[in-house]
């Protein structure tokens, strides 16, 4: 039976923040809804719930559009006509609100890589997650390549890095992305938390990761 205490947590979390922002400082909501959203980047984030972009970031409403899905994956450009949730997150990210940064966010402990990593379920237990995961069969690919007698735990955290980096391949098929960065009017990154260290990872033009904390 669903624990009702829990979700009274939720609501009383949304009494909070009315008193913050409606409340205590309601200048940013009105400037927010009377201008509209300028955010500074495009996070495309994954869905767990131990993951929120805005706490890792400690953003204010307004600063980040974000899309989440399974594993903070990003696909190909496929123009079929059909819908296409997270693409349609980054056009209307890039055309509409023109945002000058693109972040993917991956992070440690993921269980969509976890379930790419450990291959077809049987009975259809993944339905859905199969076929999404297989956007990044090349990740798995390499890092089954690189490091062929890693552990399982291993593979999935070489995985976790090694599919930021093939989104960040994908973003660069879409047209109008790519044309942005090749212009300078958009900027892509990687970045990586680590929930163990408590360490965000930025990952650099070769593919290898810094920890943040060291280049501050």
């Amino acid at each position: 039976m669903p624990d009702m205490n829990k979700l009274d947590k939720l609501k009383s979390g949304f009494i909070k923040f009315r008193k913050r922002y409606f409340e205590d400082d309601p200048e940013l909501y009105k400037h927010l809804t009377a201008e509209g959203q300028y955010p500074v980047a495009l996070v495309i984030a994954c869905c767990d719930s131990r993951v929120h972009p805005a706490q890792i970031m400690d953003t204010l409403p307004g600063d980040i559009f974000v899309v989440r899905n399974v594993a903070n994956l990003v696909p190909a450009f496929v123009d079929d006509g059909k819908t296409h949730g997270t693409s349609a997150a980054i056009e209307f990210a890039v055309k509409h609100l023109k945002v000058p940064h693109i972040i993917v966010v991956g992070h440690s402990k993921c269980g969509g890589i976890r379930a790419l990593m450990e291959g077809k379920h049987e009975g259809k237990m993944h339905k859905f997650i199969d076929p999404w995961m297989a956007i990044m069969a090349s990740a798995r690919e390499e890092v089954a390549r690189k490091y062929p007698d890693g552990s399982l735990d291993d593979k999935c955290a070489h995985c976790e890095r090694a599919a930021i980096g093939v989104s960040i391949t994908n973003l660069l098929t879409f047209p109008f992305v790519n044309r942005a960065v090749e212009s300078g009017d958009i900027q892509l990154h990687g970045w990586y938390f680590d929930m163990e260290q408590g360490e965000l990872f930025i990952r650099k033009a070769d593919g290898e990761y810094t920890a943040l904390s060291q280049q501050v």
